[in-house]
C-alpha cells in the first residue's frame, strides 16, 4: 500500500469512526471473535497453567506460550535484544514469627499481633527489620497536593518516626458545607487517596515506617481483604528507582482506636480535623513503636513479553494494547487443600482481547505508528512488570500517544452500555465513549469510583509518566445487558466479585464472550484511530497527569 492510500485509508477509517450512529446495540463486535477469546480464556485458566504466579512453574509454561501466539499471528519481536522478552528483576518478602511489634505510652504497653491487629511488610532485601522505640505522628490523609492548595504535612519533620495516615482522599467523608468538599474529586478517588501513595509520601517525607489506617467504606474492602496474601509483597530490584519506606502496613480500625486513646487523643475527632486545610500533624505523645520481625527474602527473574507492528510512517511513535498474564498461581486453602487461582477472568480475558486486537491489526493495513503489544508480569503484586517497562522503556514515552490497557472483561452477554473508568481524565476517553456509540451503546462512568479503579491496573505507571491511557475494567458497574437488563447484570457482577481473585475465576464453557468482544472491538477503534494519526491524545486540564505530559511537549512537535 502506498502511502497516500493509507492516509485515504485512515481518513475514511477516521471519518466512519466518528460518523454518529443511530441503531440499537446488537452486540457486533467487528473482527473480534469471542470464540477464539473463550478458548485462550480457557487455555490460560487450564491446570497445565498453575495459576500463572510469576517466578513459579507456571511461568515457565505462560511465557513460552505468549510467545508463540504472537508469532503465529505474523508480530514482531517487541523486547529486549531483539528478542519477545523484558525481564523485570523481582524482590519478594513475606514476614515470618516469632513477631515482636508493641506500643508504649509511658507504663503502657499495647502489643499488636500479627494479622489480627496489623499487616506488615516490606519491599527491602532485609532479613529482619528492627524499630526501636520510634515517635509516632498521625499525618491525616498524609496528602501533599500544590496544585489543590492541600499539604497535610506543614514542614513537619518524620525522619525516623512512624507515620499514621487515613486511607482514601481528605473529602471522602466531607459533607457538602465543609471547605474541602469537591477539592478531590469527591467519592471518586484521586491518586492520592491511594494506599501506594501514602506509602511513597512516606518515603519522600523520611519516615521509618508508614502504618495506614483500616476501615472498610474508605478502603472499599474488608479487613480480610488486607491480611489475605499473608504480608507477602513482591517489588521489583531497586524499586524502580525510588526508595521505599523501611516497614509498611495497615492497623486494623479497632486497634488502632485503641492506640490513640492510650496516647489520650481521639481518632474518629482526629478524622474530622483531618478533612481541614489547617490540619497539621499530631503527634501521639510519648507514644513509641518498637518491632522485631523476621522476613522470608527471595530474588526472582520474571518476563514481560512484547509483540509490536512496525509503523509505515512514524515507527518512532506508539500506540500501546496491553493487559497481565499473571494470576496468583498455587496455594493451599484451610483445608489443606491445594488450589489455583487460575485468573481466567483477571485477566485472561486481557490476554485474550490483546492477541485478538493483534490479529485485527496484522489482517488489516499496515498502521502509520508503530503498535505494540504487551502481557505483563506482576499486575496482581503491584504493576511490576509495567511499571519495570516505564522505568526502562523500549521506545519513548514521550512519543507514546496511548496506552490501552484491558483489565477484567465481563461474560454476560452484549450490552447496551459500556462505563468509563477514571472519566474526565483525557481524550482517549471521549473516543472511547465515540466508539462504543458505534455499536449502539452510550457510555457512562464507573458506579463506585471511591474503589479508586483507575490507580489499580496496568495502564497508571503510563499515566504516572504522562502517557494519555484509558482503561476499560467490566467490574465498573451493573451492564444493561440485551438479554436481562441491568437485573442481569449485577447478578453477573455480583457472582463475579466473589470469586474475584479466587480458585472459582475459572473458564466456563457457558459464558456469553460477546459482551466482552464489544468491549475489546471499541478499544480497538480507539487505538486504530490514534495509530493512523497525527493527533496526539491529550490530558484534560484538570488531571493530575496533565503537567507531566505538558514537559515533553516539545518532542512531539
Amino acid at each position: 500500500m502506498t502511502s497516500r492510500t493509507a492516509a485515504l485509508a485512515a481518513f475514511t477509517t477516521a471519518l466512519t469512526f466518528l460518523s454518529p450512529v443511530a441503531h440499537a446495540a446488537t452486540g457486533d463486535s467487528g473482527p473480534i471473535d469471542p470464540h477464539r477469546m473463550s478458548t485462550i480464556m480457557e487455555t490460560l485458566a487450564s491446570d497445565g497453567f498453575h495459576g500463572r504466579a510469576p517466578g513459579t512453574i507456571g511461568e515457565t509454561v505462560t511465557v513460552p506460550w505468549l510467545i508463540e501466539q504472537f508469532k503465529a499471528l505474523g508480530l514482531e519481536p517487541g523486547g529486549e535484544n531483539g528478542g519477545w522478552t523484558q525481564t523485570v528483576p523481582m524482590l519478594r518478602t513475606q514476614p515470618l514469627e516469632p513477631a515482636r511489634i508493641i506500643a508504649t505510652t509511658g507504663k503502657q504497653t499495647l502489643p499488636f499481633t500479627l494479622q489480627k491487629d496489623i499487616s506488615l511488610s516490606t519491599r527491602l532485601p532485609q532479613a529482619r527489620i528492627r524499630i526501636d522505640h520510634a515517635p509516632m505522628v498521625f499525618v491525616g490523609y498524609g496528602v501533599h497536593a500544590p496544585e489543590r492548595q492541600w499539604d497535610d504535612f506543614k514542614g513537619v519533620d518524620l525522619h525516623g518516626k512512624v507515620a499514621i495516615f487515613l486511607v482514601n482522599d481528605p473529602d471522602f467523608d466531607a459533607k457538602p458545607d465543609e471547605p474541602v468538599a469537591g477539592r478531590f474529586k469527591g467519592r471518586a478517588m484521586t491518586y492520592y487517596g491511594r494506599w501506594t501513595y501514602k506509602y511513597e509520601e512516606a518515603a519522600r517525607q523520611g519516615a521509618i515506617a508508614a502504618l495506614i489506617v483500616h476501615d472498610t467504606p474508605s478502603a472499599s474492602y474488608p479487613w480480610s481483604t488486607v491480611v489475605a496474601p499473608g504480608g507477602q509483597v513482591y517489588d521489583v530490584e531497586g524499586h524502580g528507582g525510588e526508595t521505599p519506606v523501611p516497614l509498611q502496613g495497615w492497623i486494623e480500625g479497632n486497634a488502632a482506636a485503641r492506640l490513640f486513646a492510650q496516647a489520650g487523643l481521639d481518632l474518629a475527632a482526629l478524622r474530622t480535623q483531618a478533612r481541614s486545610p489547617d490540619f497539621r500533624p499530631v503527634a501521639l505523645a510519648h507514644t513509641q513503636f518498637s518491632v522485631d520481625l523476621p522476613f522470608k527474602v527471595d530474588h526472582l527473574k520474571s518476563q514481560n513479553v512484547l509483540a509490536k507492528i512496525t509503523g509505515a510512517a512514524y515507527p518512532d511513535e506508539t500506540v500501546m494494547f496491553g493487559a497481565h498474564w499473571d494470576a496468583f498461581g498455587e496455594s493451599r486453602n484451610a483445608q489443606g487443600q491445594t488450589v489455583i487461582r487460575r485468573g481466567a477472568i483477571d485477566d485472561g480475558s486481557g490476554i485474550a482481547g490483546v492477541l485478538e486486537i493483534a490479529r485485527a491489526f496484522k489482517n488489516g493495513p499496515r498502521p502509520q505508528r508503530t503498535v505494540r503489544f504487551a502481557a505483563w508480569t506482576g499486575e496482581e503484586r503491584g504493576l511490576l512488570g509495567s511499571a519495570w517497562y516505564v522505568t526502562h522503556p523500549l521506545a519513548p514515552l514521550e512519543k507514546t500517544a496511548a496506552n490501552l490497557t484491558m483489565d477484567v472483561l465481563q461474560m454476560a452477554g452484549p450490552a447496551r452500555n459500556a462505563f468509563v473508568i477514571g472519566a474526565g481524565q483525557d481524550s482517549l476517553q471521549d473516543d472511547f465513549a465515540a466508539a462504543a456509540r458505534t455499536q449502539g451503546r452510550t457510555t457512562q462512568p464507573e458506579a463506585m469510583p471511591e474503589r479508586g479503579a483507575f490507580y489499580r491496573a496496568d495502564h497508571l505507571p503510563f499515566a504516572r509518566a504522562g502517557v494519555p491511557v484509558l482503561a476499560v475494567m467490566d467490574m465498573a458497574g451493573k451492564f444493561d445487558l440485551l438479554n436481562g437488563g441491568t437485573e442481569a447484570g449485577g447478578q453477573w457482577l455480583t457472582a463475579y466479585m466473589a470469586c474475584y481473585h479466587q480458585p472459582c475465576d475459572a473458564w466456563h464453557a457457558d459464558w456469553d464472550v460477546r459482551g466482552a468482544a464489544q468491549d475489546v472491538e471499541a478499544v480497538r477503534l480507539v487505538g486504530h484511530k490514534a495509530a493512523f494519526s497525527r493527533d496526539w491524545p491529550s490530558w484534560k486540564a484538570g488531571s493530575e497527569f496533565a503537567a507531566i505530559r505538558a514537559k515533553s511537549n516539545a518532542a512531539r512537535q
